[in-house]
């Protein structure tokens, strides 16, 4: 469990939940359509809640690389002239919207089925960078409905980028020299002979639609001797940040597309054999040396130029 634990600290970030939601339908943003503003604001952004009272959506966070959680208040009672309860009613959307990302991002997992919130109990740079997160969120979106008598907050947090959620963590994990030291893996590398290959390939997709597999801050590959061919340890903290170690989506198009967006012309298309782990997938023997082989030639895992096919 603590080879885990440390094993998500180095090389950080690439998320999930130990449970998420189906991806919501189009049209679907997750606010009640009382708030008309809100709405209007997803829908033009393509954005859609993922945390609130209803529940967490990690899956949809790394869809669209952004966490949108959502608040919900009235103001108290003894309150009475208008004007003060539409403030004081903005003022807990806000406060309750804050602790709505608190315990989503205490939800969140780095490798795994391991916790931000196992990493918690034993770091306090961890537990810092989570707090730091929480007030560090923008928000987007105030909207009170006088028929309700009720306010919504939207906050947002990048998942990667200046400030985001794996920028934010990587600064406060690699300023710590004992917690560097502890940050290794113990599986060994593949190391198997290049194959030839029919074409020129400069980046990966792997259609992993026919196994349970959760997108994370870390996800890679293994061969099925337990031998790692993707590992975001290899990638530059830069490319990480700004990033993360892959694209994620539900269509082999829509992967083509946006691998399209980090320079890829000519991906490959392997199917995944199986997963080591919820975050973790396995290949064939065949499929392991034409990816290796492949990554040789143009060295596309160097910037993480990898898409994931989910359900």
């Amino acid at each position: 469990m603590k080879k885990t634990v440390v094993l998500f600290l180095v090389l950080l970030l690439c998320l999930v939940g130990s449970a998420f939601a189906q991806q919501p339908p189009p049209g679907d943003t997750g606010v009640d359509s009382a708030f008309v503003t809100a709405n209007e604001w997803l829908n033009k952004n393509n954005l859609s809640v993922t945390g609130g009272a209803g529940g967490a959506n990690y899956e949809q966070a790394f869809m669209q690389d952004a966490i949108l959680v959502v608040g919900e208040a009235v103001a108290p009672a003894h309150i009475t002239h208008p004007s003060q309860r539409e403030i004081m009613a903005k003022r807990g959307a806000v406060v309750m919207a804050q602790r709505q990302l608190a315990e989503y991002l205490n939800g969140f997992a780095i490798v795994g089925d391991t916790l931000v919130k196992d990493g918690m109990t034993q770091y306090d740079v961890v537990r810092s960078a989570v707090a730091g997160l929480v007030k560090g969120a923008q928000v987007v979106v105030q909207e009170y409905n006088r028929e309700k008598d009720m306010a919504i907050a939207i906050l947002k947090l990048g998942m990667h980028g200046p400030k985001s959620f794996a920028s934010t963590l990587y600064e406060k994990m690699f300023s710590d020299p004992n917690l560097r030291k502890e940050l290794r893996t113990d599986k060994p590398s593949y190391r198997g002979r290049p194959v030839p290959l029919d074409d020129k390939y400069d980046g990966l997709i792997i259609d992993a639609t026919e196994h349970n597999f959760r997108p994370a801050l870390i996800n890679r590959i293994f061969t099925v001797k337990g031998e790692v061919i993707y590992d975001p340890a290899k990638i530059s903290q830069k490319v990480l940040v700004e990033q993360g170690c892959g694209e994620y989506t539900n269509s082999i198009e829509k992967a083509r597309a946006a691998l399209s967006s980090r320079g890829v012309n000519n991906p490959m298309v392997i199917k995944a054999s199986g997963t080591v782990s919820p975050s973790d997938l396995q290949v064939s023997p065949e499929d392991a040396a034409k990816v290796f082989s492949a990554n040789q030639k143009t060295n596309f895992f160097a910037s993480a130029k990898v898409a994931f096919v989910l359900k």
